[in-house]
């Protein structure tokens, strides 16, 4: 028996990144997981021979997602990894990009959890996973005003689920990372020109003088899906390499 055995698992932002490592640890723990992601190439890439089943949609659109979590009604586990991160202070971030931040950051995870919550509820069996990041109302980062903004929100808002839900059975947790390895950290320090130099900067700012990895972060999901983290609600899990210190 592994630590997922028996349980279905939803992984949104899956594609790739920190979202397929997390979908890629729940299989190999024994879950039957549901990979969710925009791009249908990056799914075909890895989850069919990973034995993971895939479902292309955009979490943004709250039609989609209800169908979603009619067709796995009987998921446990949900996972909200879907993210972006805008770059600049106050001044450079317009109205609509901040309101962007907060539909993609924020909205999707809330649409996500109220469309899965009530049959979890039903059951008095779920655990909701959302993905913050240490640069919230952990820690700021410069020229993360709207990244840093709704990501405290991330924080926010799982603790309301938690709190509201105690009683039903049902676990609200999130994931604080610091500078972790992926396609969107590569986007952007491609985006900076000198690659070598913007990654040079990323891991100076990391204590243990490294990025880290998605696998980390997954291993600390699969503890929060599992029933070992069953005392375990409401919390925010810093795993950043020391870089809130």
């Amino acid at each position: 028996m592994t630590r997922l055995t028996g349980k279905t698992c939803v992984v949104t932002g899956a594609g790739q990144g920190i979202g397929r490592a997390i979908a890629e640890a729940f299989k190999r723990e024994g879950a039957d997981v549901v990979a969710v992601d925009l791009q249908q190439a990056v799914l075909e890439a890895w989850a069919p021979a990973a034995g993971v089943k895939t479902a292309v949609l955009d979490v943004t659109n709250e039609e989609a997602v209800g169908k979603l979590a009619a067709e796995f009604a009987h998921a446990q586990v949900l996972v909200n990894c879907v993210g972006m991160v805008g770059v600049g202070t106050v001044l450079d971030a317009s109205a609509a990009e901040l309101e962007r931040s907060f539909r993609v950051n924020v909205v999707t995870m809330a649409s996500t959890i109220k469309a899965f919550l009530p049959h979890m509820r039903e059951r008095r069996d779920g655990s909701i996973v959302n993905i913050a990041s240490v640069v919230s109302s952990v820690k700021a980062a410069p020229d993360r005003f709207t990244y840093g903004t709704t990501k405290a929100a991330v924080i926010g808002l799982t603790k309301s689920v938690a709190r509201d839900f105690i009683g039903d059975g049902v676990r609200c947790n999130s994931i604080s990372p610091g500078t972790v390895e992926s396609p969107s950290l590569q986007e952007r320090m491609a985006a900076q020109g000198d690659v070598e130099k913007a990654r040079a900067a990323f891991i100076a700012r990391q204590p243990m003088g490294r990025i880290g990895t998605p696998q980390e972060i997954a291993e600390v999901a699969v503890l929060l899906a599992s029933d070992e983290a069953g005392f375990m609600t409401g919390e925010n899990i810093v795993i950043d390499g020391g870089m809130s210190l």
